[in-house]
């Protein structure tokens, strides 16, 4: 798949045609290719032999191939710089440019007729585009404008012409450097100093939930809607890594970046003094499962299979009928996930280097990600829309200590089997997450579990890599 994300549009099987086809003009002496293909016979192959011609026509046809593709690619990236159909009105009543229609259709041919997967269009999104410095600086201007008084909006008119002129042209020109050689000049410094760097708790200032679909008759029993929830994700995730989930499109033709689908699964946020770090791994063989202040550790393979649901749900209903009492300082542990990151990081240099603690902590962090099965229901009444708002808050933030809220994401399972989730920020934006909730809600669905009604939303779509 990997090969195959490389050499999008292009099947795997038209390198053969080439070949073939370039093999057919060489051995019928017609035009440059015969010359090319003796030349390279001659200069760079020990022999003349029918083996060695076929040879160097696989080795031309492979070039011409190559060639052929990121001439594609490369066009295809060219195209998507265009952003002017963002701004075509849609609608009974509406006609959309001809430019934009044209824009569209070649698009659609450059795209291919083969179903893209996963990282297909990675290589032909655009980079991001760097702005001028007087663009930037009448953009701060303007911003700022509301929030001034007249003398101080005058006095940042001139600051702002002082940095143009002095450092601001410096900092510019480093800029247009890196816009070259990363994909996204923006994305690490986004990530590192709006997200990693923030001492603040994660709980409401990073980390989102995500709400069931509030109009199903779902699976009432705990383990068994649990089980089947678990059961989706671990296929979600193997869709993932095996690259054969379908990109993101906009209007089934505008693809968005797919690089944060990476993290979706076997990452968490690691805390550090100054700033935190994300931690994701290749691959994890167990999850979390949260329920009553104890923490047990899931297997999610049987010889090489991920487990049915099924099975999964007999461990999860050991888990619910086991009423021994937490170890000392375990019901509360993940409340030092939603304290200040500086203490967290402090306590875990302190408590979690070595021994249980650590091999404890590393079950954790190493998980696909974590289930917190509550003792209590997940409600919801059109009558009554504080259940409604309850619902949101107990998947929020729960007790403050009943979710790991470094994961990438918490499940959470009602005990009356309604679900939710818990996502941390840091690592994607929320399309992602909406991309995997809408998956299994629909899957659930597909499989006959429940009947839903769907509505979902999602933000800050990424058209650039990141």
């Amino acid at each position: 798949n990997n090969i195959k994300n490389g050499i999008y549009p292009a099947p795997l099987q038209s390198l053969w045609a080439i070949v073939a086809l370039l093999a057919a003009v060489h051995f019928a002496k017609y035009g440059i290719v015969h010359k090319i293909i003796d030349r390279l016979v001659l200069l760079f192959l020990p022999g003349t032999t029918l083996l060695w011609q076929l040879i160097a026509c696989t080795v031309f046809g492979l070039v011409v191939w190559l060639s052929l593709i990121y001439s594609v690619r490369y066009t295809l990236k060219l195209m998507l710089m265009y952003k002017g159909w963002m701004y075509e009105q849609r609608g009974k009543g509406r006609v959309i440019s001809i430019h934009t229609r044209i824009w569209f259709l070649f698009v659609k041919i450059f795209s291919g007729g083969t179903r893209p997967m996963l990282y297909s269009f990675q290589g032909s999104l655009p980079r991001l585009p760097l702005p001028s410095l007087k663009d930037t600086m009448e953009h701060y201007l303007r911003s700022v404008r509301p929030l001034l008084t007249d003398e101080k909006y005058s006095r940042m008119v001139k600051l702002a012409e002082e940095f143009e002129r002095g450092i601001g042209a410096k900092l510019q020109r480093y800029l247009f450097l890196k816009s070259w050689w990363a994909t996204n000049y923006v994305s690490d410094w986004w990530e590192e100093y709006v997200y990693l760097r923030g001492r603040s708790p994660l709980v409401v200032n990073s980390n989102f939930y995500g709400i069931d679909a509030i109009l199903i008759n779902p699976l009432q029993t705990q383990a068994a809607r649990a089980a089947t929830v678990i059961n989706i994700c671990l296929q979600f995730r193997r869709l993932i890594e095996r690259q054969e989930l379908e990109p993101i499109l906009i209007q089934g033709i505008v693809p968005l970046c797919s690089w944060q689908y990476e993290r979706v699964f076997n990452t968490t946020r690691v805390p550090g003094i100054e700033t935190d770090r994300i931690v994701h791994y290749t691959d994890s063989n167990h999850i979390i499962v949260y329920h009553k202040g104890r923490y047990f550790k899931v297997f999610i393979y049987f010889r090489g299979r991920i487990l049915k649901p099924c099975e999964i749900e007999v461990q999860l209903e050991q888990i619910l009928s086991n009423d021994s009492a937490p170890a000392k300082g375990e019901e509360k542990l993940a409340a030092l996930t939603a304290g200040e990151r500086s203490a967290w990081a402090q306590t875990r240099q302190e408590f979690f280097f070595k021994g249980v603690n650590r091999q404890s902590l590393d079950a954790i962090e190493k998980a696909a990600f974590v289930v917190a099965l509550d003792d209590f229901p997940y409600e919801f009444d059109k009558e009554d829309p504080s259940k409604l708002d309850r619902y949101g808050q107990i998947l929020l933030h729960g007790k403050g200590y009943d979710r790991w809220f470094d994961k990438s994401f918490t499940l959470c399972i009602g005990s009356n089997g309604r679900v939710g989730f818990n996502a941390e920020h840091s690592w994607a934006d929320a399309p992602v997450m909406s991309h995997m909730w809408e998956y299994i809600i629909a899957t659930e669905f597909e499989n006959g579990k429940a009947r839903p009604v769907i509505g979902l939303s999602s933000y800050s779509l990424c058209l650039y890599q990141r």
